[in-house]
């Protein structure tokens, strides 16, 4: 915490290379939220850009108050979350689009899709409701507590705890119990 501190203090005097090192330390992290969110890789890089570019336009008056992580993921987080409600409501994507996109992630070069064992967690989260998948992702991909994804949601402790059990246990049955809670 005292690193990104420091780190926010020299970034907002101007520093390119303290916005370097926030950029990548954060940026894998980031880039597997958005992605266990999103259904589209190039839309889950173009949220995480973005969360960049808006950190880079509020430089001068920035203030960090807890976790540069935990700031970060939250912000990728609402914005896949408005980036998955402009979706639905535009409705640029039918069914057979969302399988050709999921598919299409398959390529060899891609760096988490090669895997197959990936690719089968990845379609059992694109099977939870948003709401676990989303409480999932914060957990394991943002590293989040369960306190700050609570406060992050405006919910109980109890609730975002029931979300992720109930997420773990479909994606238990989903999975062949491949999946360790």
């Amino acid at each position: 915490m005292f690193r990104d501190q420091w780190l926010i203090l020299r970034f907002r005097q101007g520093s390119q290379e303290a916005f370097c090192r926030i950029f990548e330390t954060y940026r894998d992290d980031l880039l597997r939220v958005a992605m266990s969110l999103l259904i589209d890789k190039s839309m889950a890089e173009d949220q995480v850009h973005e969360v960049f570019m808006n950190l880079i336009r509020i430089r001068t008056t920035f203030e960090l108050t807890g976790s540069l992580r935990a700031y970060l993921v939250t912000c990728v987080a609402n914005r896949a979350r408005n980036a998955n409600r402009d979706l639905r409501h535009t409705g640029t994507l039918d069914e057979e689009q969302v399988l050709e996109r999921v598919s299409a992630l398959r390529r060899p070069d891609e760096w988490a899709e090669s895997s197959e064992q990936f690719e089968r967690l990845r379609a059992a989260m694109m099977d939870l409701p948003y709401l676990q998948r989303e409480v999932v992702s914060l957990r394991v991909q943002g590293q989040l507590t369960f306190k700050e994804i609570a406060c992050y949601l405006g919910c109980s402790i109890r609730t975002v705890q029931s979300r992720y059990r109930y997420a773990l246990d479909k994606l238990h049955g989903l999975l062949d119990g491949e999946v360790q809670a």
